[in-house]
């Protein structure tokens, strides 16, 4: 954080291994890769914000909030994708306001002299700007891209991602009820609804990439890495921050169709005989394997499984994530659990295996997943620390570097791991409950956010304000849930030995 203040603010990120700036990449639009992200709006400081709360510096995060409020502005020719913008930007823009404002929140003095929500208004400007992606598609599913100052480039693609244009209901529904302006919820939800109104009547499965005109799917793979991830937990998440029924129902049908359909393996996760349970990318209409890899982005599912109870079943698909960590001492993007070799072999410093081992701590105690924790500090340490940062590694097994610290290593890798080993963070001890979303920005969960202030939502549907409390989290899943795993299991490993040393071969460890 201290080199990117130094060498590189108030550019969107740090360059560890040069020691400095990068922005947008002016002279080739199409480098997506770059340009998706990186919208010349510091997009690192913005990112950091609340990690610099949870740490407990206030200092920092007043002067953090201070610059951003000072120099940051959105009215920049920059063409960036809505998802990254909502979740990076928007989600700790209103992460941030909600820590100064609220005076039950327990991280210490966050007060900003004289502040007069210039984080919200900041982000409701951010957010209409990435307005008129929702604009002129036949779907209501949004355009994946928008220019800040333009809108929606003419030469814009009319296929997006599920997770893209799924993924935007907790950002653009907290800022509608922090407004009370029901446009942006509007607008995310319908997007949710059109997308799940297109799964396959017959596996209920949703594909990864969508015309957002024709609404005919273009990818039709389904699974739980990228192009899917965010849909899946956002469902999830915006029913325990807004507490909306149709929200879980249609997260415990997905999750109901994603067990019958891409879980292999056998039955339980800690006995019986047969595979490690293994989540694979299938078909959307037939269920049929389409590929034999995973990629590094489903390591955040058993965090998931954490939050609705099915805890066993995240035990396993954990250790599986880890026994690649343990193998290359990081996770390829995208792994062939065939050929036990990675299929694309860049590790951009993610946080989701870190997300997950957290969340199982949180949820067993077990001592193992502090291990687990140490076990991935030492691996960044020792690959990925450069100069004046940590970088992305170019190749798993050569350990070969680039030249990129992408923001959500301080968001979510560096929180998360902070987290794990800190048993006295106020996160854990205050007594309020708080959400994460999904780039690491935590959310109180607030009666505030439940009451709806606007009958109806979606016109035509009746009032959104259900009563949610008959409702139950399922996990639709034999697994036993939290609550049901025995004192004296806690101090063992999660998984037994003799599943510890399968998941172990099938990843060519021994």
């Amino acid at each position: 954080y201290d080199s990117y203040m130094e060498h590189a603010f108030p550019r969107d990120e740090l360059d560890p291994l040069h020691c400095r700036g990068r922005g947008p990449d002016r002279r080739d639009p199409s480098n997506l890769n770059i340009n998706d992200v990186l919208g010349n709006y510091s997009l690192t400081l913005i990112d950091a914000l609340d990690t610099l709360a949870v740490m407990g510096n206030s200092s920092e995060f007043q002067k953090a909030v201070k610059l951003v409020i000072d120099t940051v502005s959105f009215d920049k020719d920059s063409t960036v994708q809505v998802f990254e913008a909502t979740i990076r930007v928007l989600g700790s823009l209103l992460s941030a306001h909600i820590i100064i404002t609220d005076s039950k929140q327990p991280f210490g003095d966050m007060t900003i002299k004289d502040y007069d929500n210039e984080l919200l208004h900041l982000a409701h400007d951010l957010a209409v700007r990435l307005l008129p992606a929702f604009e002129n598609t036949k779907t209501g599913i949004p355009y994946p891209r928008v220019n800040l100052k333009k809108g929606v480039p003419p030469d814009s693609h009319n296929e997006t991602c599920t997770a893209g244009a799924g993924s935007l209901l907790v950002e653009f529904g907290i800022l509608s009820r922090l407004l009370g302006d029901s446009t942006f919820e509007w607008v995310a939800r319908r997007a949710v609804k059109a997308l799940w109104s297109l799964r396959s009547n017959n596996t209920g499965l949703l594909g990864n990439v969508v015309n957002i005109q024709t609404g005919h799917w273009v990818g039709k793979q389904s699974g739980l890495g990228a192009g899917s991830d965010s849909f899946y937990e956002y469902l999830l998440k915006s029913y325990i921050l807004f507490g909306e029924k149709e929200d879980l129902e249609m997260f415990n049908a997905a999750y109901q169709n994603i067990q019958n359909h891409l879980r292999r393996g056998r039955e339980a996760c800690n006995e019986g005989e047969g595979d490690p349970p293994l989540y694979v990318n299938v078909n959307m209409y037939t269920g049929q394997l389409m590929n034999t890899w995973i990629d590094s982005l489903q390591a955040f599912f058993p965090g998931l499984q954490v939050l609705i109870g099915d805890v066993e079943d995240a035990i396993c698909l954990h250790a599986f994530y880890y026994a690649i960590w343990k193998r290359y001492g990081a996770l390829p993007e995208r792994y062939n659990w065939q050929l036990q070799a990675p299929d694309v072999p860049f590790y951009p410093l993610r946080p989701e295996l870190v997300e997950s081992t957290y969340l199982l701590y949180q949820a067993t105690k077990n001592p193992f997943y502090l291990h687990v924790g140490m076990d991935i500090l030492q691996s960044l340490e020792k690959y990925t620390k450069a100069k004046c940062g940590y970088a992305t590694l170019h190749h798993v097994v050569e350990k070969t570097k680039e030249d990129r610290m992408e923001s959500f290593f301080l968001s979510e890798t560096c929180k998360y791991l902070y987290l794990l080993f800190d048993e006295e963070n106020p996160v854990h001890k205050s007594g309020n409950k708080f959400m994460f979303t999904t780039e690491g920005h935590v959310v109180s969960v607030d009666g505030r956010f439940r009451a709806s202030l606007w009958e109806d939502i979606l016109p035509g549907e009746g009032g959104s304000s259900h009563p949610a409390r008959a409702l139950q989290l399922k996990a639709h899943n034999f697994s036993s849930n939290c609550n049901r795993v025995p004192d004296e299991r806690r101090y063992l490993l999660p998984l037994k030995s003799n599943y510890m040393r399968q998941i172990d071969r099938m990843v060519g460890l021994i």
